[in-house]
C-alpha cells in the first residue's frame, strides 16, 4: 500500500500489529528447545537408520537463564513462557522500565551482563541501523561458552558467519535461526549444513491460529470504522482531518524527526517524554503531533510497527509517561514544537519549527541554538570546544573519507558564555563507525554522535 498517497487522499490504512505476538513467541521457545536437545539431528540420524543415543545428549532448560535481547510484544511473550519452563530470564532493553520488569518478573540488565551470563540467547529486535549487526562478531565472542543462540526477529541482526565459527568451534553449543539476512539463504551458507544448528524458512508468524487472528482483527477495525467512526491500528495520522493535515502535515514530519534525533543522542533509559506547542501550534490540538513524536523517539528501539496510534500504548507498556504542554516561549518563532526526552540521569531535548509552508527545520538542540537545520539527511552532531579550526579539520577528515557534506551548521549555547559549540554535519549518506572515530580524535572535539532521521 502506498501509505503516502493514501494519506493525502485522507483514506485509512490499518493493519494489525500484535496479532502474531504469541505464534512467533511459541516458534522461538520450539528452535531453543529443539536446539537443547539437537532433535532435528537425532530425527534425520534415526530416518537415516542410525541408533546414536549416546552422540545426542542435550542440555535442560530448567534452572538455566535466558537472556532476552528486546522485551517488546513478542520479547514480552518469550519472557513469560521461558519462565513457566523454569527459567531464569534477564532481559536487555534500554526502555525497560522497573516497574515493567518486576510485572514480567525479568531482571534489567547490560548487553554485557546478558551476554555473560546467560545460557541461551534469544533476540527479539527490529532491524534498523542502530541494531543491525547487534550481536556481531566481538559481542557472540563475549557470550557465555556452551550457550544457545536464537534469532527470530529479523536477518542481519546477529552476524551469521560469525555464529557458524562459534557453533563449530564449540565456543557456542548451538545456533536456531528463522531469519536471515538473504532469504532464502544461499545453498553454501555455512549454518546451512553445520552441526547443532536448526533452521527454519521464515516460520515465525506462519500458523492457522495467527492468521486467523490478524483476519479476524482487521475484520472488526474495518466494521468499528464503517459504523461509529473509530480507527484502531491506522499507519497514517488517522486523527487528522485532510483539510487540518495541509497545515499540520509538515509539522507532523517535524515531530516524528525531532522524536527520532533525541532518541539517537540520548544514554540510558527513557522514563518521560515532554512535547510542548509554542507560539501557533499552541492553539491547536496536541493529539496527532504527540502521538508523532513518541513514536519517533519509539520506532528505533521498539519490536515490531510503531505508529501514531500505538505509539502512546506501547510507551504505557514500558513505563514511559507522556506529558503535552501548550503555550510558553516560541523563541521568536511564529511556532515552535519542542521534544524532551527524560532519562533518570540526564534528559535530551530538540525543537524545530517549519519555514515556509512545508520546510521542517530543527533550530535548537540541548540548549544550542542552530540556523535552521533541515531534517532529511543524515546528521553527525559534534561537540567540541569553541576554537579556531575545527570546521576545516571536520571537512578535512571527511573528505578525505570521500563523504560529501551537503550542509553544516555551528551552534553556540543559548545566552553564550559557555566555550563549547555544537557542530551539526548534515551528509549524503550515513558515515562509517571508522570516520566518526576519527572525528572523534581530534584533540579539539569532546563527542560524536550520528543521526539518522
Amino acid at each position: 500500500v502506498d501509505v503516502d498517497a493514501a494519506s493525502k487522499r485522507g483514506i485509512v490504512v490499518m493493519n494489525t500489529p500484535g496479532g502474531n505476538a504469541v505464534t512467533t513467541a511459541e516458534h522461538a521457545i520450539a528452535l531453543l528447545l529443539a536446539a537443547a536437545r539437537r532433535i532435528p539431528e537425532a530425527d534425520a540420524s534415526l530416518r537415516a537408520g542410525r541408533w546414536e543415543r549416546k552422540r545426542f545428549v542435550g542440555v535442560e532448560l530448567e534452572g538455566k537463564t535466558l537472556g532476552v535481547i528486546g522485551l517488546g510484544n513478542v520479547g514480552s511473550v518469550v519472557a513469560r513462557k521461558a519462565r513457566g519452563l523454569g527459567m531464569r530470564v534477564v532481559a536487555y532493553d534500554p526502555y525497560l522500565t522497573p516497574e515493567r520488569a518486576s510485572e514480567l518478573g525479568v531482571t534489567s540488565v547490560t548487553l554485557d551482563e546478558l551476554l555473560a551470563s546467560a545460557d541461551a540467547v534469544t533476540v527479539h529486535v527490529p532491524l534498523s541501523e542502530r541494531t543491525r549487526g547487534l550481536l556481531g562478531r566481538d559481542e557472540i565472542a563475549r557470550m557465555r561458552p556452551g550457550a544457545i543462540l536464537v534469532n527470530c526477529a529479523r536477518g542481519g541482526i546477529v552476524d551469521e558467519a560469525a555464529l557458524a565459527e562459534a557453533v563449530a568451534s564449540g565456543h557456542l553449543r548451538a545456533a536456531a535461526l528463522d531469519v536471515f539476512e538473504t532469504e532464502p539463504p544461499p545453498a553454501d551458507h555455512p549454518l546451512l549444513a553445520a552441526e547443532r544448528t536448526v533452521v527454519t524458512p521464515h516460520l515465525g508468524a506462519s500458523t492457522a491460529e495467527a492468521q486467523e487472528k490478524v483476519a479476524v482483527a482487521i475484520a472488526h477495525q474495518v466494521l468499528d470504522f464503517l459504523t461509529n467512526g473509530e480507527i484502531r491500528n491506522a499507519v497514517n495520522a488517522p486523527a487528522v482531518g485532510r483539510e487540518a493535515l495541509q497545515v499540520l502535515g509538515p509539522y507532523l514530519r517535524l515531530a516524528s524527526r525531532l522524536g527520532r534525533l533525541v532518541v539517537q543522542l540520548h544514554d540510558g533509559t527513557a522514563r518521560r517524554i515532554a512535547v510542548t506547542l509554542a507560539g501557533d501550534l499552541a492553539h491547536r490540538d496536541p493529539a496527532p503531533l504527540v502521538a508523532r513524536a513518541v513514536a519517533g523517539v519509539l520506532a528505533p528501539v521498539v519490536e515490531g510497527p510503531v505508529n501514531e496510534v500505538n505509539a502512546l500504548a506501547l510507551a504505557a507498556e514500558r513505563g514511559i509517561s507522556v506529558e503535552t504542554t501548550a503555550g510558553g516561549d516560541a523563541a521568536g518563532f511564529a511556532a515552535l514544537l519542542r521534544v524532551r526526552l527524560e532519562g533518570t540521569e540526564r534528559a535530551t531535548q530538540a525543537a524545530g519549527t517549519v519555514f515556509g509552508t512545508d520546510d521542517p527545520r530543527i533550530v535548537m538542540l540541548d540548549g544550542f541554538l542552530l540556523e535552521a537545520m533541515g531534517v532529511d539527511r543524515p546528521l553527525v552532531l559534534i561537540t567540541n570546544r569553541d576554537v579556531p579550526g575545527v570546521i576545516g579539520k571536520v571537512g578535512t577528515t571527511l573528505g578525505a573519507a570521500g563523504i560529501n557534506i551537503a550542509q553544516m551548521y555551528v551552534g553556540r549555547p543559548e545566552g553564550g558564555g559557555d566555550p563549547v559549540a555544537l557542530t551539526v554535519v548534515a551528509l549524503d549518506a550515513p558515515a562509517p563507525e571508522e570516520v566518526l572515530a576519527q572525528l572523534e580524535a581530534h584533540p579539539e572535539v569532546l563527542t560524536v554522535r550520528q543521526a539518522l532521521l
